[in-house]
């Protein structure tokens, strides 16, 4: 099966700074990837050698089977990118920066003011379609960057973090909007720093750090995979959380410790069973009562955080 991207062995070097350093996977077309690591990682620098804003210093990039170096321009007529930087025409109104976008892509008229009322509406932009960019809300451009893009048809998306400022419920309607296009045919390169939008859109995740991919699987492969971290949640009956945090601080010393509500605390630990029949054992000592408790598997969040932390 021909792959819509495929990495191997990729570097990409600032002087005596690795910024990518040997990085190797494989995207097949109709998927999401996404490509998740702390700041400084190497996602940005990633993408845009994938885009191909930048040159790689050494390695194999094929997209539609192409090389990237040798067939750029080809290439980038098939492919949308939204980059974390913010990008808009100010003083442009929101349907004429839409309609432009089209018009650059060579799209007829009747199509483009078609697509633009249809995203202006998708994107909820349609009460403020006559203002300009520069009067909109950081939010507001971050719908107006990302509806751009969808203007034109494209095999490959790349979203470069593209929630930053958006609320939950526009968060929503742009990953459902991606999901809806992916279903369609289209093959996405996503990253976040928000876990639960990897969870909820992506097929496979590879996360990265220091230049290097240190782990890659589905998202319920990587929980498997390093489960090992379990979280118990622990609701106290007429008790709060921090009276008792000294008593469980002592049992579960390493665990990460949270009070979630004023009654209830969260223990992640890799030995959560054994150690909560200890804290239970030392609550009912102190005559602390205990309304309910609860053991969760680990969150994509907890499993990212434990992956980073082995490969440092």
């Amino acid at each position: 099966m021909e792959l819509c991207v495929h990495v191997s062995d990729l570097r990409k070097s600032y002087r005596e700074v690795h910024a990518v350093d040997g990085i190797s996977f494989d995207l097949q077309y109709g998927r999401v990837f996404g490509f998740l690591g702390p700041n400084g990682a190497g996602k940005t620098t990633t993408i845009r050698v994938l885009t191909t804003l930048v040159k790689p210093t050494s390695g194999i990039v094929k997209i539609f089977g192409k090389d990237i170096v040798k067939h750029s321009r080809e290439i980038r007529k098939r492919m949308g990118v939204v980059l974390q930087e913010p990008s808009f025409e100010a003083n442009l109104r929101v349907d004429r920066a839409l309609e432009l976008y089209g018009l650059m892509w060579g799209m007829p008229g009747e199509k483009r003011r078609d697509r633009a009322r249809e995203l202006m509406e998708k994107f909820e932009l349609v009460s403020f379609s006559n203002m300009k960019n520069d009067e909109l809300s950081i939010g507001q451009r971050r719908r107006v960057q990302v509806a751009r893009e969808f203007m034109h048809d494209m095999d490959l998306l790349f979203l470069d973090e593209p929630t930053v400022g958006l609320d939950p419920a526009a968060r929503r309607t742009l990953l459902d909007y991606v999901k809806k296009h992916v279903r369609g045919g289209l093959t996405v390169f996503f990253t976040t720093h928000i876990m639960e939008e990897a969870e909820y859109l992506c097929d496979e995740i590879a996360i990265i750090n220091k230049g290097k991919i240190i782990a890659t699987d589905t998202p319920v492969g990587l929980k498997q995979k390093y489960g090992g971290v379990k979280a118990v949640e622990i609701k106290l009956k007429d008790s709060t959380a921090q009276s008792v945090m000294q008593i469980i601080g002592q049992i579960a010393d390493g665990s990460v410790i949270e009070m979630t509500a004023q009654d209830t605390i969260r223990i992640s630990s890799a030995e959560a069973q054994e150690m909560l029949v200890k804290i239970i054992e030392s609550l009912s000592k102190n005559a602390v009562q205990i309304e309910s408790v609860s053991m969760n598997p680990p969150t994509l969040e907890e499993v990212f955080l434990t992956v980073i932390g082995n490969g440092t």
